[in-house]
Formats: C-alpha cells, sequence, structure tokens
C-alpha cells in the first residue's frame, strides 16, 4: 500500500488527516516541520507529501525547494490557509504538483491524493492507457489498433493531461500555467485552438471525448 507523509505544525490536524488516510489503507507518517520530514525522507520510502506553508524551522515552500533536489518525481500537495493566487503561484514555483486550501475537506483531500498518485504511477511508465489507445510520452504518439498519431508537443502534453484525470474539468489558466509556464505570453485562446486540432484530429474514436464546459473550461471523458 502506498505511503504517505503529513507535514503540519498543527498536531489536530494532523490526527485528523492520519486517522482518515488510515482508514483508506494507506501507511501515514507524519512531521511537524520541514526539517523532521527530511529526516524521515532519509531513512522511509514515501509515495507522497502533503505539506503545509507555516511551520517553524522550515515552511513549506522551503521544504518543497529542498525536496526537490533529490526528489523530483515524488508528488507533492499543499494545504495551507492561504487562499490567494499568490501563494498558490509560489508553491507551484516551489515545485508543488497540487494545492488545497484549508479548512480541508477529507474526501476532497482523497480524490487529490489518488489523483496524484495515479499520475505518479502514469508519468513513472511513461504511457497512459484508455481502452485500445496508448499515449506514449517518450515519442509523443497517439496509436491505437496498429494506428500511430505522432502530435506536436503541446498537443500532446494538452491531452495527456486531459486523459490523466478523467471528468476533471481544467480551467484555460489551469492549461497555460501548467503547459505553456506562468511567464508565457501566449493567450488563452491559444488552448482554446489547441483543444479544437485535438477533437479534429480524434474525431470519431469511441474510447474518449474532450469536452468544453460552459464558463469552467475542459475536461475528457472516457467512454
Amino acid at each position: 500500500m502506498f505511503r504517505i507523509l503529513i507535514v503540519d505544525d498543527d498536531k489536530n490536524i494532523r490526527y485528523v488527516m492520519k486517522e482518515r488516510l488510515e482508514l483508506e489503507k494507506y501507511t501515514v507518517l507524519t512531521a511537524s516541520n520541514g526539517k523532521e520530514a527530511l529526516d524521515l525522507l532519509d531513512s522511509n520510502h514515501v509515495d507522497l507529501v502533503i505539506v503545509d506553508i507555516m511551520m517553524p524551522k522550515m515552511d513549506g515552500y522551503e521544504f518543497t525547494r529542498e525536496l526537490r533536489t533529490f526528489k523530483s518525481d515524488l508528488p507533492v500537495l499543499m494545504v495551507s490557509a492561504k487562499q490567494l493566487p499568490e501563494d498558490r503561484k509560489k508553491g507551484f514555483l516551489s515545485g508543488i504538483d497540487d494545492y488545497m486550501s484549508k479548512p480541508i475537506d477529507t474526501e476532497e483531500l482523497l480524490l487529490h491524493i489518488k489523483a496524484l498518485l495515479r499520475r505518479a504511477n502514469i508519468a513513472n511508465e511513461h504511457k497512459l492507457h484508455i481502452g485500445k489507445v496508448i499515449l506514449d510520452y517518450n515519442s509523443q504518439t497517439v496509436s491505437r489498433e496498429g494506428e500511430s498519431i505522432e502530435l506536436p508537443q503541446k498537443e500532446f502534453m494538452l491531452l495527456f493531461k486531459l486523459l490523466s484525470s478523467p471528468n476533471q474539468i481544467f480551467t484555460r489558466i489551469q492549461i497555460m500555467d501548467e503547459i505553456w509556464g506562468y511567464d508565457c505570453d501566449t493567450v488563452t485562446d491559444t488552448v482554446t485552438v489547441h483543444i479544437s486540432r485535438l477533437r479534429k484530429r480524434f474525431e470519431g474514436w469511441e474510447e474518449f471525448e474532450i469536452k468544453s464546459i460552459k464558463g469552467l473550461g475542459y475536461k475528457a471523458e472516457i467512454k
């Protein structure tokens, strides 16, 4: 079973998270600050880290930056009472994979954890299987029953992102930030153009469909 490390200086939050995660059969380790967490990582295998921002000795940003120097692919979910866009941006720039605002709904927390672990496994394999369809990250190709389509990099990354988290809605801003980067000057209309191209390429494919959610963004549905 997966092993999760919770890093938070609030012992009540650590307790509630630990109890809920253990009900789901996860093995849970806890630490009260970043330095203690790094010590645990030296001697324990961990599949995912949940980290707070405001902690003594070493905060969540510094912890994540330090973690990324030796574990580049370990999923990190940041949880914090800080809700400003600047706080989220700082978290992603430090190397986190996902962000949740406190107070935490434990059922939503479980959904975030499952999604991150699924993506981590996909990334390790570098392939995503959707029925008879195979997305190969290394070759940037989408294959089905002998047919293979090589996609431009951004189109492939966009399709891979949507299909890695089926039914999850992504806004244009989220997609721009992850695929084109925070500092990119490309306008969000670019996302619409790439979505249109993907729909045209895979029109008639029965395995998946990319849908527009009015006023929100896009999601992929697996059929």
